[in-house]
């Protein structure tokens, strides 16, 4: 009878990830664990042993690659995939139940692996900056709490190298085995709590940790052009991993404050110019601030709001390479407010100077609307 494809066995399709893969296997286990199928053990056991046979050919890259390319063929005796002797479908199935408790409910290590190796976690640190800061690049010191190597032990977690001794229940695995029927049930070791380890006299600093906790001051260099949602990474930088094990790393997690002035968008600004009436009607200049300074703008007259100059360069540096964005001043004409009895008698000699038959050519766009609202209502 011909093998049942692995991507069928596993109901996923060729194309699926490692992610899909595992999801997959996890949920099938678990349908034809043996205590949910009372009545039917024998082929409950069957599927399982073909479930986790699909899983650990999909899993393995090399594996994978060989089946995908030869299919089954790939692992018969002479296989062109270079896998002979194929897949052990006889092996013991407790040993097989006690992967899937191990990877279930973080059982401990697998196929005889010590816990002791276990890398340190990673941490994340929130650095909030300033646009200032972001845009020119700064080094900042950082104050991290974490686990770090002990430095009297150095990791070791005993006075004295002597003093370290192979845990005599799981034999420096870190894990005991529990077996029952068909179970096989792998647990932290409960006398050496997963180190693999015994220690007659534990350092007086960590007490047979090997770590202590401690807060740890770092200089942090941020690049010019980082935006919200960059992350920096400090290798080794995170908590240092049990009985002397590789620190995790760090990674630095940048947030840019609202800025009083500018608006980014990546590696351009805006920003908005107000500008009195009678600089808009004339023209003239005005200084507009930059990262670098303020800056003359010439404001041409007749200048409508809503008018857009653009000051190229004068942006934000982009992280990965050399070009600069620019700054876009966005032109807010203001009416003027509080005004003096005589300023308000000069306006209205002003406006009454624009109404008549050249009302027109002083406000064409007042003009189009109410002719187009005329038209609607006509």
């Amino acid at each position: 009878m011909a093998k049942k494809d692995y991507y069928e066995i596993l109901g996923v399709s060729k194309n699926a990830d490692e992610r899909e893969i595992k999801k997959a296997y996890k949920r099938l286990a678990m349908k034809y664990h043996p205590d949910k199928n009372q009545d039917n053990k024998v082929e409950s056991e069957a599927k399982f042993k073909e479930v986790k046979e699909a899983y650990e050919i999909l899993t393995d890259p090399q594996k994978k690659a060989a089946y995908d390319q030869y299919g089954h063929a790939a692992f018969e005796q002479g296989g062109h995939g270079g896998f002979g002797g194929g897949f052990n479908g006889g092996a013991d199935f407790s040993d097989a139940f006690g992967d899937i408790f191990s990877e279930f409910f973080g059982g401990g290590a697998r196929g005889g692996r010590s816990s002791q190796a276990a890398r340190g976690a990673d941490l994340q640190y929130n650095l909030s900056l300033s646009l200032e800061e972001a845009a020119a690049g700064i080094t900042k010191e950082i104050k991290v709490p974490t686990w770090a190597t002990c430095d009297v032990c150095h990791g070791k977690g005993a006075e004295n190298a002597a003093d370290i001794k192979t845990c005599e229940t799981c034999h420096g695995s870190g894990v005991v085995q529990m077996r029952q029927g068909f179970f096989a049930v792998q647990q932290e070791c409960p006398t050496c709590h997963g180190s693999g380890k015994s220690i007659k006299n534990p350092c007086k600093k960590c007490h047979g940790e090997g770590r202590i906790q401690k807060t740890k001051t770092l200089s942090v260099t941020i690049p010019a052009g980082v935006d919200t949602g960059n992350r920096i990474r400090l290798s080794g930088e995170g908590e240092a991993g049990k009985n002397g094990a590789p620190a995790g790393d760090l990674y630095v997690q940048v947030q840019v404050k609202q800025h009083a002035i500018f608006e980014r968008d990546g590696i351009n600004l805006h920003c908005e110019i107000p500008i009195n009436i009678v600089l808009a009607a004339l023209g003239g200049e005005v200084q507009v601030p930059t990262l670098n300074g303020k800056v003359s703008l010439t404001i041409p007259a007749e200048t409508q709001t809503g008018k857009v100059f653009r000051l190229k360069g004068k942006g934000v540096k982009s992280l990965r390479g050399a070009t600069m964005g620019d700054l876009y001043c966005h032109v807010v004409v203001e009416t003027p407010v509080s005004l003096t009895a005589k300023q308000k008698e000069l306006l209205k000699e002003l406006g009454e100077s624009l109404t008549g038959d050249k009302h027109s050519k002083h406000s064409p766009k007042e003009k189009s609307f109410f002719d187009k609202v005329k038209k609607f209502f006509g």
